[in-house]
């Protein structure tokens, strides 16, 4: 009989915010899959979990998964957990998750803990329409065209880098509302709201400490902030007029200029209006 995979959301900081679903399903596993064994280890001494602990983290990722695959035909049953929040989320598991569905094997997905959903809406920011970007890219040109995004925008983000990134955004949409949630569920949590030129300039000579989580509202114009740039505009009608269809080619032109491909498109569509 084929066993099955359990994917369990683990706490993003205090101990206490385990479910008991997962307790469950930890205590029954066969094996944990897990990224750091001592991690782990302390959240299930924790709570009497003697269960046994491989290792599955990006390095060795496709091998394990292949291991783990045979296991559950095996009829054994898998618990795949991360050091913190759902696996998968900016954390292992992808891997292991598709090759278990490829196999034909049952799949269980546990809710819980997720700091992404937490600074969402510790944010006060619209939640109504939002975007997970991961890490944001170090690129400038990659990271204005991912701040140019135009609804609320959750992203992790090391704490040195807060002060560019920051910065960059305020360049591009200085009125724009920011969080930085920091230390989320831990002792020393904090949330610090504002204009993106407000903790520009207060995080200018002082990065946050601590994991951050950084939740950026909608643009105030709705178009990832100011007018493009008449150049990339040009870009894009040059592409259109060679065939090109513009949704696509706005969102190539964006990418390579740092400019919301929303706006190039407005833009675009104005100027063809107006008989440019």
């Amino acid at each position: 009989m084929s066993g099955r995979l359990v994917v369990c959301p683990t706490p993003i900081g205090n101990l206490e915010d385990i479910t008991l679903r997962a307790l469950a399903a930890l205590r029954e596993a066969d094996v944990v899959a897990c990224e750091d064994t001592r991690r782990t280890r302390v959240l299930l001494d924790r709570y009497g979990v003697s269960a046994k602990l491989v290792s599955y983290h990006e390095h060795n990722e496709e091998r394990r998964a292949l291991e783990l695959v045979e296991m559950m035909r095996g009829g054994s049953t898998v618990a795949l957990v991360s050091d913190a929040g759902m696996p998968l989320v900016s954390d292992p598991g992808y891997e292991l998750v598709r090759a278990a569905v490829a196999a034909g094997l049952s799949v269980e997905v546990l809710p819980g803990p997720s700091a992404v959903l937490a600074a969402l809406v510790a944010s006060a920011l619209p939640a109504d329409r939002w975007r997970f970007v991961g890490f944001l890219p170090r690129r400038r040109g990659e990271l204005r065209a991912a701040l140019s995004e135009p609804g609320t925008i959750v992203a992790f983000e090391s704490p040195r880098r807060v002060p560019a990134t920051l910065a960059a955004l305020a360049e591009l949409s200085p009125e724009r509302d920011v969080a930085i949630c920091r230390e989320l569920t831990k002792a020393h949590e904090e949330v610090v709201r504002g204009t993106a030129r407000e903790l520009a300039a207060r995080y200018s000579q002082a990065p946050p400490k601590g994991e951050v989580v950084l939740v950026i509202g909608p643009s105030p114009s709705g178009d990832g902030g100011e007018a493009p740039d008449p150049a990339a505009v040009d870009a894009l009608a040059r592409l259109v007029d060679a065939g090109a269809r513009a949704r696509p080619a706005a969102a190539v032109v964006a990418q390579l200029t740092g400019t919301s491909a929303n706006a190039l498109y407005r833009a675009l569509s104005s100027r063809r209006r107006d008989g440019e």
